[in-house]
């Protein structure tokens, strides 16, 4: 099974456990059924938007600059450069 076919059964499942507690096919009581249920998909996106904003910043805190890939692109521009003026092309 795919990531896809996963999210996307998962997707389904909780969708069709909130419709029949949003339908009051499962019984609970009445505060519940009144006071929490209505707003739960809106808990639920405020709460994902909340991990995605964590997850980004995170992903910016943790990021690292590597002397490796800088030396790197360096070498890849001097080659460049050489190829670019073999060819009659001034790149200073």
């Amino acid at each position: 099974m795919t990531r896809a076919q996963q999210t996307i059964s998962l997707a389904l499942l909780l969708s069709s456990l909130y419709l029949s507690v949003y339908l009051e096919l499962i019984p609970l009581p009445a505060a519940i059924q009144q006071d929490i249920v209505p707003v739960l998909p809106f808990w639920f996106l405020v709460s994902f938007g909340a991990w995605l904003l964590f997850r980004l910043g995170w992903g910016m805190f943790t990021f690292r600059d590597t002397p490796d890939a800088y030396a790197e692109l360096m070498e890849e521009i001097k080659i460049a450069q050489a190829d670019l003026r073999t060819k009659g092309v001034t790149v200073d």
